[in-house]
C-alpha cells in the first residue's frame, strides 16, 4: 500500500498557501484579525491521526491578544450591520462559490486532519454549502421583523465538524447582520476552516479567526460583556464550566454537548430495516455527537438481534484513509480510519479494559487489517470495532457517550427498564425506538429523553429546515437549525420567547 499520489499532506499544503498566502505559513496557520493575517502566536505541534506524521496546527494566542481581536471584532459588528441584507447575501454567494470550487482540497485538508475518510469529508463539504444555499433563499422572510445582536457571536466548537457544523453556522450568523469570531479547534480542522473563512474575508465577510488554549481565551471568548452571543458545541465538562459562567449574566447562548444516544429494541422483527442503519452509524468511528453508541434490546429479541449485528459489525473497513495499492487506484471508501489521536485511542482502550475485567460480556472485538495500512506507519490512533455487553454501572461506557467505535448492549425485560436504560445520561440529542407496534412505538418515544425521537429510523442534526437541540443536560440555551438558528442569533420583538433548554423554561418545537 502506498499514499495516493497528489494527497500528501504538503502538497495540500502548499495548495492552500497558494490560494490564501497569509493565512498559511511555514511555521503555521495564522490567526486574522482587524483585517491582517498575523503569524503570532506559539506554534501548536499538530500530529495527522492518519499516520503520526507532523502537520501544520494553529498559532496559538495569548489572553491579551484575543482580547485584541475581539476589539477588532466589536469594531466589525457595529460596520456590518449597516450594511443592507441584499449586498450581504450577495458576498456570501460569492464565497460559497468559492467553497464549491475547492470542495476536493478542503475535503483532503480534513481528512488528515481529523481523519475522516474522503468520501465523508466531501460530504461535509457539500452540506456546508447546501446548507448556506438554503438559508440564502430563506433568509429574507427569517428576518423580517428581526435585526443583529448588540454583539457579535463568539464561537467554540469541537473539531469533528469544523465545516458542516461551525463554518456553516458562522456563514449563517453573518448573514443575520452580526460580526463573528471563532476559536479555531487546537484538536485538528483549523486548516479546512481557516481556508473556508479566508473566501469569506476576501469578500469582505467580518470573520476574526482565533486559537489558543481554552484556559487563556475563555476569559475573552465567554465572559466578555462585548458578545452578543455565545455558541459553544463540546463535551459535558467544558460545556458546564462555560453554563456556570453564564448563571451571572442574560447573555444569548447555543451550548451543544454530549449525551448517550440509545437505540431500544422491543416487540421488533424488521432486521434487514435496521441492520444498513447500524452499518452507516459507523462512519467517522461514531465521531459525532448523534452517534448511536447504546442499544438497549428486549432479553427475547436478544439472539435475533446478535444474528443481526455481528455480521454487519464484522463487515466494517477501518484503515488508512488514503492508502491505495496502485497509484491510479480511487481513494478507498473505508468505513473508518484513525479516531482523533493517539491518546483518545489509548483511552478508549482503557476504558474497554476497564469494562470487560469488571464484568462487562466482550461481544464483538475487530483487529486491523494490516493490508489497509501502510507498511511501517503509526497506527496508534486506530481502533477497530468492540461491542460490550452489560458494561458495569462504575465504567464510563455505561452513562457517557465514548465518542469512538465502541457499543454498549443492555438486556432488558420490561418497557419500564427500556425507558430507564435509555435515559441513563440525563438528556440526549437524538434517539430511537425499533418497534413493529408503531402505536406504542409513539407512546415510549414520548418518554424518551431526547430532542429527537426516530421510529424505526434513525435521528441526526438535519439540515436547512430541520431544528436541532437537546433535552436535559445535553443542551443550554436557545436551539438551532432552520429558523430557530436565526432566531437564536438575531433580537425580535421584545415580546417574543426563544425556543430552547433555559434555566427558568423549556420551549420545544413541534417536531411532528
Amino acid at each position: 500500500m502506498q499514499l495516493k499520489p497528489g494527497t500528501s499532506w504538503n502538497e495540500l499544503y502548499a495548495r492552500a498557501m497558494a490560494l490564501a498566502p497569509h493565512a498559511f505559513t511555514n511555521s503555521g496557520v495564522a490567526n486574522y484579525w482587524g483585517g491582517q493575517w498575523r503569524e503570532e502566536g506559539e506554534v501548536h505541534p499538530a500530529t495527522s491521526p492518519i499516520d503520526g506524521s507532523r502537520i501544520h496546527g494553529p498559532l496559538l494566542l495569548e489572553t491579551h491578544q484575543a482580547a485584541a481581536a475581539l476589539d477588532s471584532c466589536v469594531d466589525d459588528h457595529f460596520q456590518w450591520i449597516k450594511v443592507p441584507l441584499a449586498e450581504r447575501k450577495a458576498r456570501t454567494e460569492r464565497a460559497i462559490a468559492k467553497i464549491v470550487e475547492h470542495r476536493e482540497l478542503l475535503a483532503l485538508l480534513l481528512t488528515w486532519e481529523i481523519g475522516k475518510p474522503y468520501r465523508q469529508a466531501l460530504v461535509s463539504v457539500d452540506r456546508t454549502t447546501s446548507g448556506v444555499e438554503w438559508y440564502l433563499n430563506e433568509i429574507d422572510r427569517m428576518l423580517e421583523g428581526r435585526g443583529p445582536l448588540p454583539g457579535p457571536v463568539s464561537n467554540i466548537a469541537s473539531w469533528n465538524y469544523p465545516l458542516s457544523v461551525l463554518a456553516h453556522a458562522l456563514y449563517v450568523q453573518m448573514l443575520s447582520g452580526n460580526a463573528v469570531i471563532a476559536k479555531a479547534p487546537t484538536d485538528g480542522g483549523v486548516a479546512a476552516l481557516t481556508l473556508a473563512m479566508s473566501f469569506a474575508i476576501d469578500e469582505g465577510l467580518p470573520v476574526t479567526l482565533v486559537s489558543g488554549l481554552g484556559g487563556k481565551l475563555s476569559s475573552v471568548l465567554v465572559r466578555s460583556p462585548e458578545i452578543g452571543a455565545l455558541a459553544f458545541v463540546g463535551g459535558r465538562d467544558t460545556g458546564g464550566k462555560i453554563a456556570s459562567d453564564l448563571v451571572r449574566t442574560d447573555k444569548r447562548h447555543m451550548l451543544e454537548q454530549e449525551g448517550l444516544n440509545a437505540w431500544g429494541i422491543w416487540n421488533f422483527s424488521q432486521w434487514d430495516l435496521l441492520a444498513p442503519m447500524i452499518k452507516k452509524g459507523f462512519e467517522y468511528a461514531k465521531q459525532r455527537c448523534t452517534a448511536y453508541p447504546r442499544y438497549v434490546i428486549q432479553r427475547q429479541l436478544f439472539d435475533e438481534f446478535l444474528a443481526m449485528y455481528i455480521p454487519v459489525v464484522s463487515s466494517l473497513v477501518v484503515g488508512h484513509p488514503l492508502a491505495v495499492e496502485n497509484p491510479d487506484d480511487p481513494i478507498p471508501d473505508v468505513d473508518f480510519g484513525p479516531v482523533i489521536n493517539a491518546a483518545k485511542a489509548t483511552e478508549l482502550l482503557s476504558n474497554i479494559d476497564e469494562a470487560i475485567n469488571r464484568g462487562g460480556i466482550p461481544i464483538y472485538r475487530g483487529k486491523l487489517d494490516p493490508s489497509r495500512f501502510i507498511e511501517g506507519q503509526d497506527m496508534s490512533a486506530y481502533v477497530a470495532p468492540v461491542t460490550i455487553l452489560d458494561p458495569p454501572r462504575a465504567s464510563p461506557l455505561y452513562h457517557a457517550e465514548p465518542f469512538g467505535p465502541v457499543d454498549t448492549l443492555v438486556i432488558v425485560d420490561t418497557t419500564a427498564e427500556l425507558l430507564a436504560k435509555m435515559n441513563v445520561s440525563n438528556g440526549a440529542l437524538v434517539s430511537s425506538i425499533a418497534c413493529d407496534d408503531l402505536e406504542l412505538a409513539a407512546t415510549l418515544s414520548q418518554e424518551v429523553h431526547a430532542f429527537k425521537v426516530g421510529i424505526n429510523q434513525v435521528k441526526s442534526r438535519g439540515d436547512r429546515e430541520e431544528p436541532f437541540g437537546g433535552r436535559g443536560a445535553s443542551w443550554k440555551g436557545a436551539f438551532v437549525g432552520g429558523e430557530y438558528l436565526v432566531q437564536a442569533v438575531t433580537e425580535g420583538p421584545s415580546e417574543s420567547r426563544l425556543y430552547g433548554n433555559f434555566p427558568d423554561y423549556q420551549r420545544y418545537p413541534d417536531l411532528g
